[in-house]
C-alpha cells in the first residue's frame, strides 16, 4: 500500500496511535521494540506506519533511553576508496546493522592532524563507540573516549594504547614468506616497495622482507628498497627508475595493493610482465585476470572488519575481559606473476 502524505508534512506519533486506533504509549513500544505488546497491536500499529509513512524520530528516542547510547559507531579508515578499505567498511556495516546500528566513516589519508578532526567529530556526534585505522599515535583523544564510557578497537593495524582491542594480520610472516618464495624460485636482487615507513604495516612488511632475505641466505642491499610510496603513480615512477639500474632487480615485493597496480602498470608500459617476478601484499579485484596473472600474500579484510566490530560490540555488550588482541595469518596464493624464473 502506498503511503499517505498528510498536506506535505511528516505524519506524527500522535497520527499513527490515531490510524491504529491505539494509545501513544503503545506506539511507542511498538516502534522501541519493546515487550508488553500483542501481536495483534503490533501488527496494527506496523500498518498505521507503513500506511502514513512514518519516520520515527531516533535522536529524541535515544536521547530518552537511560543508557544514552545513540546506535552509532564511529569508523576512521584511511581512505574508503582503497578496495581493501571498502571491504573492511562494508563488513563492519554488516555487524552494525545486526545490532542496528549505524556507521558513521571518514578517511584519515594517514594525516594524524585529520585523523585527530574526525575523533573529535564523532565524539560531538555521540557515538557509542569506535573502530579506527590508526595513522598516529592520536592517544590522548582516543583514552578520552574510553574515559567516557565508550569502547575503542583498533583494526589493520596494531593499538596504540594498551587499554584498547586489536585485530590484524601477521604482516612480517606474510612478507618473509614472499621473498623466501621469490628466492626458491632463483632470484637473488629481490626489490622492496612500501608504503610510509612510520605505518605500523609497511614497517612489519618491510621486516619481514629482511627477515625474507637473511632465511634465504641473501644480502640486504638498501639501493633496492623504495619506501614512502603512496600510491599507483610513485610506484610506477619508483619501479621504472628501479628498472632503469644497471643492476636491476630480477624481482619486486610491493608491500600494498596499490604499490602492487603502480609497479604492473610500470611493467606493463616496458613489456617486463612476463620476465620479471612479482608478489603483491593484499589481493585485488582481477588480479587473477590480468598476464601473468598476479602471485599475492593475501590477508581477509572481511574477517578483520568482522572480527573487529564483534569486539566493539561486545565491549557495548559489557564484556570487561582483559584486552584482546587477535592476529589473523596471511596466505600465499601463487598465481604466476610470483612464479617467474629468473632469466
Amino acid at each position: 500500500m502506498s503511503g499517505i502524505h498528510l498536506n506535505d508534512r511528516e505524519p506524527t506519533m500522535r497520527e499513527v496511535a490515531a490510524l491504529a486506533g491505539v494509545s501513544l504509549k503503545t506506539v511507542s513500544r511498538v516502534i522501541n521494540q519493546e515487550a508488553g505488546v500483542s501481536s495483534e497491536l503490533n501488527e496494527r500499529v506496523q500498518n498505521a506506519v507503513r500506511q502514513l509513512n512514518y519516520q520515527p524520530n531516533t535522536t529524541a528516542s535515544n536521547l530518552r533511553r537511560a543508557d544514552q547510547r545513540t546506535a552509532t559507531i564511529g569508523l576512521i579508515l584511511d581512505d574508503v576508496s582503497n578496495p581493501f578499505s571498502s571491504v573492511l567498511h562494508r563488513a563492519i556495516e554488516d555487524v552494525a546493522s545486526q545490532h542496528r546500528t549505524l556507521v558513521f566513516a571518514g578517511s584519515s589519508g594517514d594525516d594524524p592532524k585529520r585523523e585527530e578532526e574526525l575523533i573529535l567529530a564523532l565524539a560531538a556526534r555521540r557515538v557509542d563507540g569506535l573502530i579506527t585505522v590508526p595513522a598516529s599515535r592520536a592517544s590522548g583523544e582516543l583514552k578520552q573516549l574510553q574515559r567516557l564510557g565508550k569502547p575503542v578497537v583498533f583494526v589493520d593495524r596494531l593499538a596504540t594504547i594498551h587499554t584498547a582491542d586489536s585485530v590484524t594480520v601477521d604482516n612480517r610472516a606474510g612478507g618473509s614468506a614472499a621473498v623466501r618464495h621469490l628466492a626458491a624460485h632463483g632470484h637473488q636482487r629481490i626489490a622492496f616497495l612500501g608504503d610510509i615507513h612510520d605505518l605500523w604495516t609497511a614497517a612489519e612488511r618491510y621486516l619481514g622482507y629482511v627477515e625474507g632475505l637473511a632465511m634465504a641466505g641473501l644480502r640486504l642491499d638498501p639501493s633496492l628498497v623504495r619506501q614512502d610510496v603512496r600510491n599507483m603513480e610513485t610506484a610506477e615512477q619508483a619501479v621504472l627508475e628501479l628498472l632503469a639500474r644497471e643492476n636491476a632487480p630480477s624481482a619486486l615485493f610491493t608491500a600494498q595493493n596499490l604499490i602492487t597496480i603502480g609497479a604492473i602498470h610500470a611493467l606493463q608500459r616496458m613489456g617486463r610482465q612476463h620476465q620479471m617476478a612479482l608478489i603483491g601484499f593484499d589481493d585485488f579485484l582481477l588480479a587473477d585476470l590480468l598476464d601473468p596473472r598476479v602471485s599475492v600474500i593475501a590477508q581477509d579484510p572481511a574477517r578483520l572488519g568482522r572480527l573487529a566490530a564483534e569486539l566493539l560490540f561486545a565491549r557495548l555488550g559489557g564484556d570487561t575481559r582483559p584486552t584482546q588482541q587477535i592476529v589473523l595469518p596471511t596466505r600465499l596464493i601463487a598465481r604466476g606473476s610470483g612464479e617467474i624464473p629468473i632469466t
